[in-house]
């Protein structure tokens, strides 16, 4: 048996355990627990850091003022150093779209040791926590390129009231309009998925931690609890870093995906969708090289494979190699179809997952070069260390 026959057999393996063994991280039907009006409507103060949103402001924050909540709830935008005049945006919006009280404040520049975003975030929640007699009950920490449906934060203080839940986050559904965002946007999701399947982090005794960033109700006393952001404040990937610190300080959490929460952040070309990711992979791999020699290798087994061994099967006549190559890939497309399907994507696509994750495995490589070169972890004019180092 060849090398490649060989590798085809283990890759074919490696996704029937994938598909049945990995959470069924490719379903895609795991929406908000079930929701019941609380007796009284908890306190909520939304934060929202933001650097340089001007271009997207207005397509979210009036959707933040226009919440439909039962409950006492205002708006915290913390203007984290922008230069295209976020703050004022921010302040004309309020003014035309009247809704919910907004405050903007602005923290300075980062302290060492802290990343923009969680800087602006403490500041955000420090202001909530003392700016009336009683802290708010909830935090939703929110980006300020997400659009929230009128419902949307009743929805999620329903759902965390009901399960008794410290951390609700939901994935914004993310923008797949340009060619290369059909391309690479929900395979972003459905990596993240297989990394950090959503059922296993909604178990009551889970051992997997994750949130998605975009969109985080999280309980006022379990942030004090953990510590949080102070306890992370180094964190690039600050969404997981969260979660973990919440898990572990013996709060519940829970993730999943969303159906009135949307991210409006165009990226229309390869370039930003490749900055977007290659900014935090390698931190993802603990900027580690033998764990990003790992990653690598898994991608060429699990993804470049099968094709490489169906086409060279059947050019060589090697019927078994073939059918190997031919199943795991079928396997890849088939757990593919639903992500593909909740970001509206024709089905057609589901086949290319292939090329799609040759793309990521670039930017892998190519986030972990620019880490050594002193540019890594880079978002809107700042590069951040590895945690050691800061």
């Amino acid at each position: 048996m060849g090398l490649l026959t060989a590798a085809a057999f283990v890759s074919l393996a490696v996704w029937l355990w994938l598909a049945l063994g990995q959470g069924m991280f490719w379903r895609t039907d795991v929406r908000l627990p079930p929701r019941t009006a609380p007796a009284r409507w908890p306190s909520v103060a939304i934060v929202v850091p933001a650097r340089d949103e001007a271009e997207v402001l207005p397509r979210s924050l009036p959707s933040l003022i226009a919440q439909d909540y039962p409950g006492e709830a205002e708006v915290i935008l913390v203007d984290d150093g922008s230069t295209d005049g976020t703050a004022d945006l921010a302040r004309r919006l309020s003014r035309e779209h009247p809704g919910l009280p907004l405050t903007v404040v602005s923290p300075g520049d980062p302290d060492p040791g802290w990343t923009g975003k969680l800087w602006a975030l403490r500041r955000g929640i420090a202001l909530a926590r003392t700016a009336h007699a009683d802290e708010p009950d909830y935090l939703l920490l929110t980006d300020a390129d997400i659009a929230h449906e009128p419902d949307s934060l009743r929805e999620l203080v329903a759902a965390a009231t009901a399960a008794d839940l410290d951390l609700v986050s939901q994935m914004a559904r993310l923008r797949v309009v340009s060619p290369w965002e059909r391309l690479v946007v929900p395979a972003f999701v459905y990596f993240f998925a297989q990394l950090y399947p959503f059922r296993w982090i909604n178990r009551p005794t889970a051992r997997t931690a994750a949130a998605a960033g975009g969109c985080v109700l999280l309980r006022t006393e379990a942030a004090v609890r953990a510590g949080v952001p102070d306890s992370i404040r180094q964190a690039v990937i600050d969404d997981v870093s969260l979660a973990r610190a919440v898990q572990g300080s013996g709060g519940r959490i829970w993730l999943g995906l969303a159906e009135r929460v949307d991210s409006v952040r165009p990226y229309p070309a390869l370039g930003d969708l490749w900055r977007m990711v290659s900014r935090s992979a390698y931190a993802q791999l603990r900027h580690q090289p033998p764990v990003l020699a790992g990653a690598v290798a898994a991608l060429v087994l699990v993804y470049l494979v099968p094709p490489a061994a169906l086409l060279a099967g059947l050019a060589a006549g090697r019927p078994a190699t073939a059918w190997a190559g031919a199943l795991a890939w079928l396997l890849m497309t088939g757990t593919y179809l639903p992500m593909q399907r909740y970001h509206r994507q024709p089905a057609a696509l589901a086949p290319l997952l292939p090329f799609t994750a040759l793309l990521y495995l670039l930017m892998t490589v190519d986030s972990a070069v620019q880490h050594y070169r002193g540019q890594g972890a880079a978002w809107k004019g700042r590069t951040y260390a590895r945690p050691s180092d800061a």
